[in-house]
């Protein structure tokens, strides 16, 4: 009697040929199916899948200048490879800076700086929770969480143009700067220009949001803002190639030489009554002002070579007005060197609690603007001396304004901070570590061009004291 058996069905031997790469194919289509799932729901440090923050909406960035796998591969390399393999570095700055920490003590910060712990008061009793981040979230485009030296961000809505990448980049700069001194800590950032923790409508529950400006009516927390490390949609470089340029173009014409009249150049179409009035006082025989408008897109055209900053300082005197909130362009206009006629700020950023009314700059009054700005003019063309020496002063306290000390307030601004929190950070889930070469990976030729020239290395020395008192 036979025995049955059974027998297993085998591929002939010339379809096998066609099996592996069917197999292949569908592993590679599953693969891609993945990679381009990630992908899509990626944040980025550049706006990818992210929409504008709904405060202040702005077109949208449609990154069609990429292709749908060159946009995930690109998303898929610099979000989730680029810091794995990326030189963690900095020990020796941290040696060396450990060292003279020990070795001298530091000269104390400026006096403005005295703002931190003012605007860090709402939080001294009660200190900050997880139940605050919560709550600031709902305000905030992202989220950073740094943790033994290392960042980590979590996106909630794209910023305008570069603002993001180069916010990022001034805090990475920061843990280059002074290596494994910045503490752990967890907050909130929006990159948009108005406040919006209200203090009449938040006073119960105060909510600790950092943004680059604020005002007496909101709790918002003030941090440098991004053109410090350079802003290269309008070919702004960063603050240390800036600052000396400008300083060295207002010296190509005397004092005596420079146009008596008051010169505002800007765009006045972005909402803002003042900036609306002070076009009506363009007329350097009545009012003693000569008020022009900035189109950045011709400017843009042209190379920006009638927009750069160090061939604005030929007037005597320079006015500025508020934007749709603050405006980056006062630390422009005290650079300068000519009288900054400041017309009554709402806002107000990290380093402008350091001027002083009449010795810094002339206050102008928005309810009498062209004859204000008259009077102002009028004063610094009889006492030409005061004058000059108050356009110096302002741009003197610009220069003490260094790119050192800027990470100096950085440092204590967060160190400060970070006392407050009543729990231990934490990186969430949803976030990705951030470093310099994952920027830079996003980034395009001009940006990585402004984010290479802004680098910092390790600070030989540690940050100012800030004076307790």
């Amino acid at each position: 009697m036979g025995l049955s058996s059974k027998h297993t069905p085998r591929t002939p031997t010339y379809l096998l040929p066609c099996v592996i790469a069917l197999s292949f194919f569908s592993l590679t289509a599953l693969l891609l199916y993945k990679v381009d799932n990630v992908a899509s729901r990626t944040g980025t440090v550049v706006g990818h899948n992210l929409e504008p923050t709904p405060w202040h909406v702005f077109p949208t960035k449609p990154f069609d200048e990429e292709t749908r796998q060159s946009k995930a591969y690109k998303i898929i390399q610099c979000s989730y490879l680029t810091c794995r393999y990326a030189d963690s570095g900095g020990i020796e700055g941290r040696e060396s800076l450990s060292s003279a920490a020990g070795d001298a003590k530091q000269p104390n910060c400026p006096d403005f700086f005295r703002a931190i712990r003012k605007d860090l008061e709402p939080w001294k009793r009660t200190k900050i929770s997880k139940g605050h981040l919560k709550e600031a979230q709902k305000y905030a485009a992202f989220r950073v969480v740094i943790i033994g030296g290392k960042m980590f961000v979590d996106w909630y809505y794209a910023c305008v143009q570069s603002r993001a990448m180069f916010t990022v980049w001034s805090l990475l700069q920061l843990l280059r700067r002074y290596p494994g001194l910045v503490p752990d800590v967890d907050l909130m950032f929006d990159c948009m220009d108005k406040p919006s923790i209200n203090k009449t409508e938040h006073i119960s529950m105060p909510l600790p949001l950092f943004r680059y400006c604020t005002t007496k009516e909101h709790f918002d927390i003030p941090f440098p803002d991004w053109s410090f490390w350079g802003w290269p949609e309008i070919n702004i470089r960063p603050w240390q190639e800036e600052f000396p340029d400008i300083k060295q173009g207002s010296q190509a014409v005397s004092w005596k030489n420079k146009k008596p009249l008051a010169y505002w150049k800007g765009n006045p179409d972005v909402l803002s009554p003042v900036r609306t009035e002070l076009l009506n006082c363009n007329d350097s025989r009545q009012w003693g002002a000569e008020i022009l408008r900035q189109d950045w897109g011709a400017a843009a055209r042209s190379g920006f070579k009638e927009s750069k900053l160090s061939k604005q300082c030929n007037h005597r005197y320079k006015i500025y007005a508020e934007g749709y909130a603050w405006s980056v362009s006062l630390k422009y206009i005290l650079s300068c060197g000519s009288v900054a006629l400041i017309i009554s700020p709402q806002y107000e950023d990290f380093f402008t609690r350091g001027l002083v009314p009449n010795r810094s700059f002339l206050p102008v009054k928005p309810q009498d603007l062209c004859p204000s700005i008259k009077r102002a003019v009028d004063w610094g063309n009889k006492h030409t001396r005061e004058a000059a020496a108050l356009g110096k002063r302002g741009q003197d306290y610009m220069e003490s304004l260094n790119i050192d000390r800027i990470y100096d307030y950085m440092f204590h601004l967060i160190s400060e901070y970070s006392k407050l929190l009543d729990f231990k950070p934490t990186a969430p889930s949803s976030s990705l570590e951030v470093c310099s070469e994952s920027v830079l990976c996003f980034a395009d030729e001009k940006q990585r061009e402004f984010l290479s020239r802004s680098a910092t290395t390790p600070s030989q020395t540690p940050p100012c004291n800030l004076q307790t008192a």
